[in-house]
């Protein structure tokens, strides 16, 4: 069982700042630059993270249609060739410029609506050399969970939140499983950025591995 001390630099970034914020809304996928099989894949690696959230996915949203966009490319300029990106991502094009020059092969960028949870998710994945080794299974089920929350940016860098079993398959590592879980918690804001929240999540994972 996680504590509140394990909790917190889950949520708590570079800059010394605690914020954890969940989905205020159903969320609407879209995945661009894939096969329908691949597609099959992300989408079920996506439910599969919701389902175990207790949170609710949706054909489209009111407001934006799709509120969370899933883009696979080969090159980040391709990003700035994608026509109305720039509309929806501020300062796209040196964005890309500081992504290239850093040769990242993944970016997440989120929205926010008037409460301080997620209104809106756009995930962008270079397949480089190293991500083209891995399968589409893992790659789906790290970006699902790693898009559930707002987490922290070093929260994974030293640890992935997956497992892998001896046969090979990705699995979520249970620690967190129960904080997702814990941190959809009707009775909790959909934001918070007071590093007191890390203890209200522990005595919610207490409570939930108590009732097994």
């Amino acid at each position: 069982m996680l504590a509140a001390d394990q909790i917190a630099p889950l949520f708590t970034r570079k800059d010394g700042t605690f914020l954890c914020a969940r989905w205020g809304r159903p969320i609407a996928p879209v995945v661009f630059g894939v096969d329908d099989a691949t597609l099959s894949v992300i989408k079920g690696a996506f439910e599969a993270i919701v389902t175990l959230a207790g949170h609710q996915m949706a054909e489209t949203d009111p407001e934006l249609g799709a509120n969370l966009m899933v883009f696979f490319f080969r090159e980040w300029k391709e990003l700035s060739d994608t026509p109305n990106l720039d509309r929806l991502i501020p300062d796209l094009v040196p964005l890309v410029a500081k992504l290239e020059a850093a040769d990242a092969n993944q970016y997440r960028f989120f929205r926010f609506d008037d409460d301080g949870g997620i209104k809106a998710a756009f995930v962008f994945i270079r397949v480089d050399a190293a991500l083209s080794e891995v399968p589409a299974e893992t790659l789906a089920l790290s970006q699902a969970v790693q898009t559930i929350l707002l987490w922290s940016d070093t929260a994974f860098t030293d640890s992935s939140p997956l497992a892998v079993t001896p046969e090979g398959t990705a699995l979520l590592k249970p620690e967190i499983a129960t904080v997702i879980r814990a941190s959809y918690d009707p009775v909790l804001p959909a934001k918070a950025d007071d590093t007191s929240h890390a203890l209200r999540l522990a005595a919610r994972i207490q409570a939930q591995e108590t009732m097994q």
